[in-house]
């Protein structure tokens, strides 16, 4: 591993200016590794006890592993927080190598990010898309799983509303930054989220427009065995919370899942964040109880 990695040469200053600010309000001590794997370097936010249990977190489209910086000083209590750039989605990560086009080449991206950190088995935490990934690595290699942890997941057990396709469609096909800001204002009324996450986000849209995350069909959640904890956007205008839960509780009996009633999707996970981190290191902490 080598501690720097050259930035896409398509985004601007500005946005890499924006990406800093948010790293910024990261606790003190975290550490910035760049990861070779054979699609790419992979950027990646350390923070917490080098021989703490593992948790990687893998963020929404767009948002970046720097959106984690409320979250990132409780979870490193007990854990080592591991929070990546998406390989192939906008930050600091580089795509080179093997192209990356399939689910199957994300697993193989996880599988060699994991190695390259030298972590054999982790607790895994996503937040939209992020969740995606998560649960479809945990059906992958459920052995390097000890626990799952998806925030508002999107296409996991349901699929989005229509509406919300509609309202998302001008920014994906025109994403001026001022567009995606007025955007996200309107999709998260009435909650804390951070001003410069949204300012983050809107730059990723307009600066790495030409991005192509990889996607693929939505995951057997029921074949999963691993400890499973779902956070829900109560006001999700991404779909529909109640229909997620009740699928969710159905393919997965032994998920715990809860309900932050007053959130929308793009709010997580920087909105009313100490209720996030307390239901989280929660689920975690049970982890180290399973040990003992």
């Amino acid at each position: 591993m080598t501690e720097s990695a050259s930035a896409s040469a398509s985004a601007s200053q500005e946005f890499f200016a924006a990406y800093d600010a948010l790293l910024a309000r990261w606790p003190a001590g975290t550490a910035e590794i760049d990861v070779p794997t054979p699609y790419g370097t992979t950027r990646v936010h350390a923070y917490g006890p080098a021989g703490a249990p593992p948790v990687l977190l893998l963020h929404g489209g767009g948002s970046t592993g720097a959106v984690w910086f409320a979250n990132a000083a409780a979870l490193g209590t007990h854990h080592r927080v591991l929070a990546a750039d998406i390989l192939g989605d906008a930050g600091r990560s580089v795509r080179a190598g093997r192209p990356l086009r399939t689910s199957a080449d994300l697993m193989g991206w996880l599988d060699a990010l994991l190695d390259g950190l030298g972590v054999r088995r982790a607790a895994l935490l996503g937040h939209s898309y992020g969740a995606w990934i998560a649960l479809t690595y945990a059906l992958h290699a459920p052995e390097r799983v000890d626990r799952l942890v998806l925030l508002d997941p999107t296409q996991c057990f349901s699929g989005f509303r229509p509406g919300f396709l509609l309202r998302s469609l001008p920014v994906l096909v025109r994403p001026r930054t001022a567009r995606v800001l007025a955007y996200l204002d309107r999709e998260t009324a009435g909650t804390d989220t951070d001003p410069d996450w949204k300012r983050l986000f809107a730059l990723a849209a307009s600066e790495f427009a030409g991005r192509r995350l990889v996607v693929g069909r939505r995951p057997d959640a029921a074949a999963l065995r691993t400890p499973l904890l779902v956070l829900l956007a109560g006001r999700s205008g991404a779909h529909d919370p109640g229909r997620v839960a009740a699928r969710a509780r159905e393919a997965v009996p032994h998920a715990r899942i809860e309900t932050l009633p007053r959130l929308t999707h793009y709010a997580l996970p920087t909105a009313a964040p100490a209720e996030t981190n307390r239901l989280v290191c929660a689920f975690l902490g049970a982890e180290r109880a399973d040990s003992t």
